[in-house]
């Protein structure tokens, strides 16, 4: 081994020991300690990631948990992928109609959506996500349902019997789901039984479901199963999606776009 590569393989070994005890790096921060540009850093960064040991996150990269059960706060999910994440928000919401009745699940890409909603004169949401309701509070047009249940401090959405009891009293135009996994073989995942409950109802009151979700949840799977592909419309996703998930898709008859 020559002694450029001595030196990568011992700093990439220091970063994940650093993401380690840490939790998260930044790239800036590597940039300084190691003494090497931050190009190099990133590079560092997208190697370890392809070899599943990292999360790669806006700036940086966060820890990689193990295990199909994981249950990624809010927060740390907002900082992953985030350029991607804005762009299919972006998308999202320009599928949103005067007059419409739509649900929006919690999410990271969902909130991205949120901020990004038409000014339109009549507007119905329904969502169990406190930090959506919240970004609705100053939309005097958009009419805000939430329903009942009891706050996961994870997704700060609301879940279990009363929310399932209120959604079911519904029926909705669209919803916008955002998820952890989706296998486009078998169908939609999320690491909570009860968040997963609440994804079925608000799919079975729903006209169209249309799924947010950037490349890098494909050919994942969480702890808790959704629904299979056939129940999904459109999936809304970036440009990183690999030809054979985008082909599976179309043959179900998913309508795929791509931003």
């Amino acid at each position: 081994m020559s002694r450029n590569q001595d030196s990568t393989v011992s700093r990439r070994k220091e970063i994940l020991q650093m993401l380690s005890e840490k939790g998260e790096v930044f790239v800036e921060q590597l940039s300084e300690n190691f003494k090497v540009s931050e190009v190099t850093i990133r590079n560092d960064l997208d190697q370890l990631e392809k070899k599943s040991m990292l999360i790669r996150a806006r700036g940086g990269a966060l820890k990689m948990e193990t295990g199909v059960g994981i249950d990624q706060r809010l927060a740390d999910k907002n900082r992953i992928n985030f350029p991607e994440k804005s762009k299919i928000g972006r998308k999202a919401a320009e599928l949103v109609g005067e007059s419409e009745t739509i649900i929006i699940d919690s999410g990271s890409t969902t909130a991205e959506m949120v901020r990004n909603l038409p000014e339109l004169q009549d507007l119905t949401v329904i969502t169990n996500a406190m930090n959506i309701a919240n970004q609705l509070v100053s939309r005097p047009n958009i009419n805000v349902i939430i329903p009942g249940g009891y706050l996961r401090k994870n997704s700060i959405s609301l879940v279990g019997p009363l929310a399932e009891k209120s959604l079911r009293n519904f029926n909705v135009d669209k919803a916008f789901l955002g998820v952890d996994g989706f296998d486009p073989r078998k169908g939609v995942y999320t690491p909570n039984v009860e968040e997963a409950r609440l994804n079925e109802i608000m799919i079975e009151v729903s006209r169209e479901v249309i799924l947010l979700t950037d490349s890098s949840k494909f050919n994942k799977r969480s702890f808790a199963f959704i629904c299979a592909v056939s129940e999904i419309d459109k999936v809304i996703t970036d440009n990183k999606i690999k030809d054979e998930d985008r082909k599976k898709l179309e043959d179900e008859g998913v309508e795929v776009i791509i931003v």
